[in-house]
């Protein structure tokens, strides 16, 4: 089962292994950030772990709470049939919003890694092509921060390749499936 994981964990990178523990089944360790390439490395490559598969990669945000972010890593062994959770604990300082990048060992890590900066503004260290993958280049902000401010106004821009628009584009057309009344 994935225990011997967490034990293997323990052996292997000591200290490195903050906390560990099981919940509702899932077998759950927080790692530091300076170890979090050997350990996703070690559970990739050992043929003991063989966690081929990086089923996902998020980001929690605990706001009021020090530290505020937590990155989420869902590893899976297709041989080994067994699954983990690493955590690492982020803070909310700019020059410390960061994990390094896991790109370098699962090509999933990509889009899953620009996707938590874009909404979250979590940097990952070493990524290739860290830019928004959700939001334009000009959206101010991270929305899924819980700091977000709700009602908050970006910038409207038109593509340049847009159409140009004129009085019919917005109105509804009477046999129109939007219900919505116009007026």
């Amino acid at each position: 089962m994935a225990e011997s994981v967490l034990t293997a964990l323990h052996e292997r990178f000591g200290d490195a292994i903050l906390e560990t523990g099981t919940y509702v089944g899932d077998e759950i360790a927080v790692v530091a950030r300076e170890r979090l390439v050997d350990v996703l490395t070690f559970l990739r490559d050992d043929p003991d772990m063989a966690f081929a598969m990086l089923t996902d990669l998020t980001v929690v945000d605990y706001l009021h709470q020090v530290p505020r972010f937590e990155v989420v890593y869902q590893l899976y062994s297709l041989t080994k049939k067994h699954r983990v959770r690493l955590k690492v604990h982020v803070d909310e300082a700019p020059e410390q919003c960061w994990v390094p990048t896991a790109t370098g060992l699962w090509h999933a890590a990509n889009w899953a890694e620009r996707e938590a900066w874009d909404l979250y503004g979590v940097r990952f260290e070493g990524h290739p092509d860290m830019r928004r993958i959700l939001m334009y280049d000009e959206f101010v902000g991270h929305p899924l921060r819980k700091d977000y401010p709700q009602n908050a106004r970006q910038p409207l821009l038109r593509r340049p390749d847009a159409p140009t628009t004129d009085d019919q584009t917005t109105r509804l057309l009477e046999d129109s499936h939007d219900r919505r009344t116009s007026g």
